[in-house]
């Protein structure tokens, strides 16, 4: 029987790369002008415009007169679009950023041009979590294909399987093992194509026919901005002349209806694909150009924890966000995660406009937060002695926030049982001839001098809410001197933390388990590239000593701080490493705070960074006898021990298969006594040895492109390995100057559940926000000055204000208003643990089981979260 192949044609676009997403557009500009006529001129043609709708949307921005056309390709079933925004990174984003990314891809596909492609297409995207098809079935996608990160022998054995999640949900996935371009059919290989069907078609073609079980091969047909293949037809008819296989033209969904008839035949493989059996996945590009990484994750937690869920609050206030400008920076977020651009392999001037979205996303994000919070005020009437202090998760809070006030002097007192503490202080003084504007006119006086301050306080905070604390003017200053301690050791219930010859020296009070030099520095020469650390041949990584050592309690003594200065000469740069000419001293600072009542380290590490190319890892000594890692992915947890490298790995791999792993805000150590997890703020990158873990906080290189790495023989990757690319050097990713990276340090005996501890990290991220309606300083916020009290704002709202209370085990991923129906708020949970959880008490709130897409299912009786599973809730406010 002869075997078919589906021919899909298809253009990959990255929207930037060495080029940028306006050079994208200008290439658009042909092709997609070119794909537009090519299909109306032949119906019998498809063409799938990558499985993302931005580069569409700039497109028509700039021919708006095309969209007439390209809602009619589509409708015909011959333009495919979307399901994504932009190609998501699969490894680094938030879990909420992943399915975000498909809600607004799928949304706006229906709202202007019609269907969107619901197959789950990454083609180029480096790995894959192992919650992929878990985050898939949240939109109701079923399919997923891709490329790079499947090894046969290792995992499903057949280019075509089923993926599992970590629970219950399931994929159909497909793979390309010869990359999205092995049919490409070019100008060069039509001229030739008796040569291209033997050479390179037909074995393609015969490899998958072997490695799978099905009656159908899928073969892909296209490459970075590639045009449309002109007159698909007459090509397919000479292939079917030439090969012993019989093409047919076809879509990916139209492949993946095939396929799922003989899914009983598929075999079933559960885990991450992130081998390079296939393709390189650049296992550790997690920490290359980091401080990417850390603008990615900050702006996630700002629009998820703080603006997201203040909109609700203001919506039931009656101040109205519309839902335009939540997807504008949603989208300008998204933009930021495809997996060149999160990952870091790109150009200087990329970087440059990575920088800038960021800027305008936090800008926007920033404004909102702005709006909502003065506006609030208003209604409340508040008095520059009150503080609008918020909470934004869906439970009551109790413990300490940080607010900021202005006030006149330092002599300031909050309510009796309220403990404050000023943390930070900046005087202001008097300014003379300053203008007032009144129902007069201007006016002119002197503005006063004033205090700016940071503070620490104890307070009380309703469930999605707010409350008002009052401050008044008292004759004793608020407490602000910290005072030195006669050791180099801090204290509180749960730790003692020492530093001694050279060493820091932890000990868990509740188990008297003792760890010496629990903690340090390793730095070692980088001679990879923006892809890849590789090691350089002859260096040696090498520890970075502890010099000296500092200690303080607060003025109330809520907490104290171990202040360790971190010092060692290091060769300046790669050629430096092995024949000593030049060196600068590497100076670092390490902060670990002990708080009153907090089972956790607050740790802060300051890295003045004056050296190139190297790698800088954080060694965390857990003192537990495991081989294993436990760490936290987008939406569940996974146990990581390091696999056997054989010495041939280069015989078989395109590049080191290295036990470095990426993860999701936690990563630990654990038996069943105790375990040492670690809370992080951006970081993205580990390796665990003998009951160690390795955080790589950052690798620094000079280059975009670098070929024979120890890690990684052979050519370089991207583009600039191929005849007339040049290397490109990238001298911003070095990352030179101040570095700053924010852990939280836990033991845990027993061990924390899944659920406890994604709990417990989601606590620890909780924001501290506030808002004092004061005319000392408009500029503390930005828009302060131009949001005018008026009619129109709400009045007499109540001092303390809650709108949600929720109990569950299960941790909250967003809570945010929603986008299709009407006075309604979405609330995702996510169960991260290996058995379900009952949520009856949520229904019985009011809450309603829907998709991400907020689609009702036709039909359920669930009561019950899965393994492993995420559940959105709609309720009604």
């Amino acid at each position: 029987m002869v075997k078919e192949i589906d021919l899909v044609n298809h253009t990959h676009w990255d929207r930037e790369w060495y080029f940028t997403t306006q050079d994208s557009q200008v290439l658009s500009e042909q092709v997609f002008t070119e794909m537009l006529e090519e299909l109306t001129e032949h119906p019998e043609a498809t063409f799938t415009l990558d499985g993302q709708t931005s580069i569409l949307d700039e497109y028509i921005s700039l021919h708006p007169e095309k969209l007439d056309i390209v809602r009619q390709l589509n409708a015909r079933k011959q333009l495919f679009i979307g399901p994504w925004f932009t190609q998501t990174d699969g490894l680094i984003p938030d879990v909420e950023s992943i399915i975000r990314n498909l809600v607004i891809g799928i949304t706006s596909t229906r709202k202007r041009y019609g269907n969107p492609m619901m197959v789950g297409y990454l083609p180029d995207t480096f790995g894959f979590n192992a919650q992929m098809p878990t985050i898939l079935n949240q939109v109701g996608i079923k399919n997923f294909l891709f490329w790079r990160g499947l090894d046969l022998k290792q995992q499903a054995g057949q280019v075509y399987f089923k993926w599992n999640g970590l629970g219950n949900q399931q994929v159909i996935a497909a793979a390309f093992p010869f990359g999205y371009f092995t049919g490409q059919i070019t100008l060069e290989s039509k001229s030739r194509l008796l040569d291209f069907v033997i050479k390179r078609y037909d074995p393609a073609a015969e490899f998958s026919r072997q490695n799978s079980s099905s009656e159908t091969i899928l073969m892909p047909s296209g490459i970075d901005q590639q045009n449309i293949i002109h007159n698909i037809a007459d090509t397919v008819k000479k292939l079917n002349r030439d090969s012993t296989f019989l093409t047919k033209i076809s879509s990916y969904p139209d492949f993946f209806k095939k396929l799922t008839k003989s899914e009983d035949q598929l075999p079933t493989y559960q885990g991450e694909l992130r081998d390079p059996g296939f393709a390189r996945v650049h296992r550790t590009i997690g920490s290359v150009r980091h401080q990417i990484k850390f603008l990615n994750f900050e702006l996630e937690q700002k629009i998820l924890r703080r603006v997201e869920p203040l909109a609700i609050i203001g919506r039931q206030l009656g101040i109205h966000v519309g839902n335009g400008l939540f997807i504008k920076l949603w989208k300008k977020l998204l933009e930021c995660q495809p997996h060149d651009t999160l990952g870091g392999s790109i150009s200087d001037n990329v970087v440059t406009d990575v920088y800038h979205r960021f800027k305008e996303a936090n800008e926007i994000a920033d404004g909102i937060e702005n709006l909502i919070a003065r506006k609030i005020a208003y209604g409340l009437n508040l008095t520059d002695h009150d503080l609008l202090i918020f909470n934004t998760d869906p439970f009551s809070f109790s413990g300490r926030k940080t607010v900021t006030l202005m006030a006149r002097s330092k002599h300031i007192t909050f309510s009796e049982g309220t403990q404050a503490e000023i943390i930070n202080s900046t005087f202001f003084p008097k300014r003379e001839h300053s203008r007032t504007r009144s129902v007069e006119g201007y006016t002119y006086t002197d503005e006063p001098a004033y205090w700016l301050l940071t503070v620490e306080l104890t307070v009380q905070l309703p469930g999605l809410g707010y409350k008002v604390v009052h401050f008044q003017d008292s004759s004793n200053s608020l407490p602000e001197e910290k005072l030195p301690l006669n050791h180099n050791q801090i204290k509180n219930e749960y730790f003692s933390v020492s530093f001694e010859d050279g060493h820091l020296n932890l000990v868990d009070i509740k188990s008297n388990r003792r760890l010496t030099n629990f903690l340090n520095l390793l730095d070692s020469a980088n001679d990879g590239d923006t892809y890849d650390y590789s090691p350089l041949k002859g260096d040696a990584e090498k520890t970075i000593k502890l010099m000296s050592a500092s200690t303080e309690k607060s003025p109330l003594n809520l907490s104290q701080t171990l202040r360790v200065t971190a010092v060692s000469q290091l060769p300046y740069d790669l050629s430096d490493r092995l024949n000593p000419k030049t060196t600068k001293s590497f100076v670092c600072e390490i902060s670990l705070t002990l708080r009153q009542s907090s089972p956790i380290i607050d740790t802060k590490i300051i890295v003045h960074n004056d050296i190139l190319s190297h790698r800088l890892r954080l060694r965390l000594n857990s003192g537990i006898d495991s081989a294993q890692a436990h760490a936290m992915i987008q939406g569940g947890f996974v146990d990581t021990s390091n696999k056997e490298i054989a010495p041939d790995w280069d015989k078989k791999y395109s590049e080191k298969p290295v036990n470095i792993y990426n993860f999701d805000k936690i990563v630990g150590i654990r038996d069943s006594q105790t375990s040492f997890d670690v809370i992080v703020k951006g970081i993205k990158e580990y390796e665990s040895r003998a009951g160690e873990l390795f955080l790589t906080l950052m690798a620094t290189t000079g280059e975009l492109g670098k070929s024979n790495l120890q890690w990684r023989p052979g050519r370089a990757s991207g583009d600039t390995a191929d005849f007339g690319h040049t290397m490109m050097s990238t001298p911003l990713a070095q990352e030179l100057g101040d570095n700053t990276f924010e852990l939280g340090l836990l033991i845990s005996t027993p061990p924390l559940d899944n659920n406890q501890l994604a709990q417990t990290a989601y606590g620890w991220l909780s924001p501290s926000i506030s808002y004092q309606l004061q005319n000392f300083n408009f500029f503390v916020h930005r828009l302060d000055n131009k949001i005018w009290k008026s009619e129109y704002d709400p009045k007499h709202l109540p001092s303390s204000l809650s709108l949600l209370n929720i109990n569950t085990s299960l941790s909250v991923t967003a809570l945010y208003p929603a986008y299709t129906i009407p006075k309604a708020i979405i609330l995702r949970l996510q169960n991260v643990s290996n058995h379900e959880v009952d949520i009856s008490n949520l229904l019985h709130q009011g809450f309603k089981i829907i998709n991400a897409l907020e689609e009702f299912p036709s039909k359920t009786s669930q009561s019950t979260v899965g393994a492993f599973d995420l559940i959105s809730l709609m309720l009604k406010k």
